[in-house]
């Protein structure tokens, strides 16, 4: 529950963040030209190594949430979230790699955003909170690179950890990425 600052490339034009609206799908209008490719490829997230190495985010963990969704819209359960650093990537970092391209076409990106996606992102993180180990750590940065170049073969083995890791089943299924997403309710 400790505000920090995240660094991150200007992918967006200045005073983006004045819109209200802090999800943004890959047709917002607020992303520069640059800004395409730097998401694309994930560039934004390389300057947070800085954040790494000043303690204030680690490799691995679940990832920082805005402070407006975390006091309006989590559940108790996603608070344990909380009880860790934030970390670059993480399992929905992976499975959720696409989150401007499932909000392209939304009206409400916030709105679907967390109907559609931060529910699944908080039950990854929190299967990854009780999970943690070095080895899981190693193998979600490998998976995460891996992501950048082959989406499906990452998600393949995703499926696999959390198979090892008993996650639900509608967990494992929705990770697998092959249907569309559907609102939680």
């Amino acid at each position: 529950m400790k505000p920090f600052k995240m660094i991150k490339f200007r992918s967006m034009v200045l005073g983006a963040d004045k819109s209200g609206v802090n999800s943004t799908s890959s047709h917002d209008n607020r992303i520069t030209q640059v800004g395409k490719i730097i998401r694309k490829f994930k560039l934004d997230e390389l300057s947070q190594l800085l954040n790494v190495f000043t303690g204030s985010m680690s490799l691995v963990g679940p990832r920082p949430q805005v402070i407006d969704h975390v006091l309006n819209e989590y559940s108790d359960e996603e608070m344990n979230l909380l009880a860790v650093k934030p970390g670059i990537t993480d399992f929905a970092s992976i499975v959720f790699s696409d989150e401007g391209d499932i909000l392209k076409d939304s009206i409400n990106p916030d709105k679907d955003y967390n109907n559609l996606i931060r529910p699944w992102k908080s039950k990854l993180g929190i299967l990854y909170i009780e999970n943690q180990t070095i080895s899981l750590d190693f193998y979600l940065m490998v998976l995460t690179i891996v992501a950048i170049l082959n989406k499906r073969l990452s998600l393949k083995y995703v499926n696999k950890l959390l198979l090892k890791y008993e996650a639900d089943s509608e967990l494992v299924d929705v990770s697998k990425r092959d249907k569309k997403l559907v609102r939680v309710k």
